[in-house]
């Protein structure tokens, strides 16, 4: 019975607030994705694999396999992916940059770094389009990626400057002083103590850049509609829920098979001690 009490006490709250919130709407999108859309938009029964079918291709009404949801779905991985590089880029630098200052400096940097958070994301995807629109570039690809690379970056570059503020310099010291050549002595001594902050940074940036819907609906129009665009269009404009909950399944498994590929690959250390 103690036993029992300490688990409510510490744990109860947390694990009652992921099943409410969390585990219990998984479970009901899950069911809206076996039910059937009908004439009036609304969702009723029977209990079909109708949704799952067109989520892997299959079109019921022409009896035949397509591969639009692939394409989709390989245009929001390679888009994700691009983003995720450039943040990469961008934000590996900034981090050491912002690490190696003074302090005062620093904490202005940090702040510099925080401050676009301070104001609605929608709103600072819409000045974009003020910003490049002189420069004919919405809607486009390019405009996405760079909408991305902004909304995204600093979720990269705050992890990564966490692991740089904790880099033993001595290691780099006596790399150099072993003769390594400084390129040799950054890769061998620097980079692995960074190597948490940056699977972090790239999880934080890649994710949420596979799913989203914002960005590549305001900056990149049809041509460039992600899977997350789909999602939306289901449970807006088409009005058809079972479609779009298969969808988010396939978008959630698509991300799960993803770090569990990186656990395996990171080996007995897991996830949990890497990041």
């Amino acid at each position: 019975m103690l036993t029992v009490r300490r688990f409510f006490a510490t744990l109860g709250p947390g694990v009652l607030w992921l099943a409410v919130f969390l585990i219990v709407p998984a479970l009901v999108m899950l069911g809206y994705s076996f039910l059937t859309r009908t004439d009036l938009a609304q969702v009723g029964g029977p209990w079909t694999l109708e949704s799952w079918q067109r989520v892997f291709g299959y079109d019921a009404l022409f009896q035949e396999w397509t591969g639009d949801n692939v394409r989709v779905l390989w245009r929001s991985v390679w888009v994700a992916t691009l983003s995720t590089a450039l943040c990469v880029l961008m934000g590996y630098p900034l981090a050491f940059y912002i690490a190696r200052q003074d302090a005062r400096r620093k904490n202005l940097l940090l702040l510099l770094l925080i401050i676009p958070f301070w104001t609605n994301f929608l709103i600072r995807v819409y000045a974009w389009i003020l910003i490049l629109r002189p420069f004919d570039l919405v809607p486009s690809l390019t405009a996405t990626l760079l909408g991305m690379v902004y909304a995204f970056v600093p979720f990269f570059v705050l992890p990564v400057y966490s692991s740089v503020e904790k880099i033993d310099w001595r290691l780099l010291e006596a790399a150099e002083d072993l003769g390594a050549p400084p390129a040799r002595a950054f890769l061998s001594a620097v980079f692995p103590q960074t190597l948490p902050g940056l699977v972090a940074g790239i999880l934080l940036t890649f994710i949420p850049a596979l799913g989203t819907f914002v960005v590549s609906d305001i900056l990149g129009g049809a041509k460039t509609a992600l899977v997350g665009n789909l999602i939306q269009n289901q449970f807006g404009q088409a009005g058809d829920w079972p479609y779009g909950s298969a969808l988010s399944f396939l978008l959630m498994g698509a991300v799960l098979l993803g770090l569990w590929a990186y656990a395996r690959v990171a080996g007995q250390k897991g996830l949990e001690e890497l990041v």
